[in-house]
């Protein structure tokens, strides 16, 4: 198979199964913007507004909305940066963790579910498979 025909099959396969795991969730009324934004505080715990921006790849006004839509949610909690008194530090607050890891659940169930119908052999391709993706992804 001619690289370009592969990378053209792996990047479309890559975006259908995240364009389905996305659609796994347990609530309709928040965005993918703002469940990336809460994932992203679960993962790497509190962050300064533009730091999640960054991570989150978004230019800090659009976090500055998602942030505040989070909050009037009750998912996230701004405090006083300890060290610069002009920054605020975002944490999810006991609703948002609970609401990240439901929806984690929820994704990981519905794959699991995909992964049952499979045979050993398949799942065992797709377990090197997805450590092959995590070197590409820099993830090592």
């Amino acid at each position: 198979m001619r690289e370009g025909a592969l990378a053209g099959r792996l990047r479309l396969a890559v975006v259908r199964l995240n364009r389905r795991l996305r659609a796994q969730r347990i609530d309709q009324t928040v965005s993918l913007t703002q469940i990336a934004a809460l994932s992203t505080l679960h993962k790497c715990g509190a962050l300064t507004p533009g730091k999640l921006a960054a991570k989150e790849g978004v230019q800090p006004p659009s976090m500055t909305r998602v942030i505040t839509a989070l909050e009037e949610l009750g998912f996230v909690a701004r405090s006083p940066h300890p060290t610069d008194g002009r920054q605020a530090i975002v944490s999810l607050t006991d609703m948002g963790r609970k609401f990240v890891e439901e929806t984690i659940s929820v994704r990981e169930a519905w794959l699991d579910r995909k992964l049952a119908g499979l045979s050993e052999a398949e799942r065992e391709t797709l377990a090197q498979a997805a450590e092959i993706i995590d070197r590409m992804a820099g993830n090592e």
